[in-house]
């Protein structure tokens, strides 16, 4: 299940989690966003006990956005251990994000 992440609990949610967490920098506006939102609750199910899926709203936390360089929705940043790994901006389908999470797990 994902979480809502903002600056107060990125480093808990984000930064200390061990293994790989998806970092979902949307926007409500943003059409893109609703797409790749069920893609990506897809993935979640996929990798269960494998991925956690955070959820940043730019519109309301906008300094995580601009910590991250993050100048487009959505943008999907992939953590392993608390450190940026990957990244996809843009839409992408879901074996694209597969991909970056397969060549992490290993």
């Amino acid at each position: 299940m994902s979480v809502s992440v903002d600056n107060e609990n990125f480093d808990k949610e984000v930064l200390k989690t061990e293994g790989i967490v998806l970092a979902d920098f949307y926007s409500d506006s943003c059409v893109p966003c609703r797409r790749v939102s069920p893609v990506l609750a897809q993935l979640e199910e996929d990798y269960r006990d494998k991925i956690k899926l955070a959820k940043i709203n730019v519109n309301l936390d906008a300094k995580l956005a601009r910590k991250y360089v993050v100048r487009a929705v959505p943008t999907i940043v992939f953590f392993k251990n608390g450190e940026e790994s990957a990244r996809v901006v843009g839409a992408a389908d879901k074996s694209e994000y597969s991909s970056v999470i397969d060549k992490m797990i290993k």
